[in-house]
């Protein structure tokens, strides 16, 4: 029951902003849409909570939503939930941590004398961490641009090979146009598929586990 403290939290705090944020930007986006703003703001809420928590539950065919509420929900796939749920996606707390790497680089360039610690939950945070998050986004990186380049071979629209590769890699379930709500992957050809199952392991077992356990040196005998 300590609430204080857990609100004392930098990645849930950010959490509660990226979901307040979304909500209210597509509320507001979608009123051209809907009969009201109510039913804006429900169809806002449940897809913005389902899509950063990685459910993929639709109620809505968000394909049909103004270019503008569909970018943020692709924003809102590469975010994910936070740190330690078993939800998909980049993790807020990572997001978070790029954004306070950026800060400090900024801060040194204007003053190259000063130390700039990055900090989380108000303890530093380790060189090493930082490091290993910058491996992690590199990696995701190339994984994401390898894989669209693969899916492009089906020749099928930009906004469908890019987003099936951000939704299974993410674990989000739907993407846009022919992977939307009411959508499915069956357009792919088996090398896609293929792919995309490769991207979603890749995505809910993180990529850096199952990285070292297919690497020959992990099953290759010491000494």
């Amino acid at each position: 029951r300590r609430w204080k403290e857990a609100l004392e939290s930098d990645e849930l705090r950010f959490f509660f902003l990226v979901v307040s944020g979304a909500t209210i930007l597509i509320t507001l986006a979608n009123l051209g849409v809907y009969t009201s703003v109510w039913e804006s703001l429900r169809y806002a809420v449940f897809q913005v909570a389902s899509i950063i928590s990685t459910t993929g539950f639709a109620t809505a065919d968000y394909v049909l939503w103004p270019q503008f509420s569909q970018m943020i929900l692709i924003l809102l796939m590469f975010c994910g939930a936070c740190a330690g749920s078993t939800g998909g996606g980049m993790k807020c707390a990572r997001i978070l941590l790029l954004g306070k790497a950026m800060k400090s680089t900024v801060k040194q360039s204007l003053h190259p004398r000063s130390v700039n610690l990055i900090r989380m939950d108000g303890r530093r945070v380790e060189e090493s961490t930082m490091q290993g998050l910058y491996g992690y986004v590199m990696a995701y990186g190339f994984i994401l641009v390898l894989s669209f380049l693969i899916l492009s071979l089906d020749r099928l629209s930009l906004e469908t090979n890019m987003t099936a590769v951000m939704a299974c890699l993410n674990n989000i379930g739907p993407g846009l146009d022919l992977v939307g709500p009411t959508g499915n992957y069956s357009v792919f050809s088996a090398l896609s598929k293929f792919t995309l199952m490769v991207d979603m392991l890749l995505g809910r077992l993180e990529i850096f586990p199952l990285l070292i356990m297919l690497s020959p040196h992990t099953w290759r005998k010491a000494g």
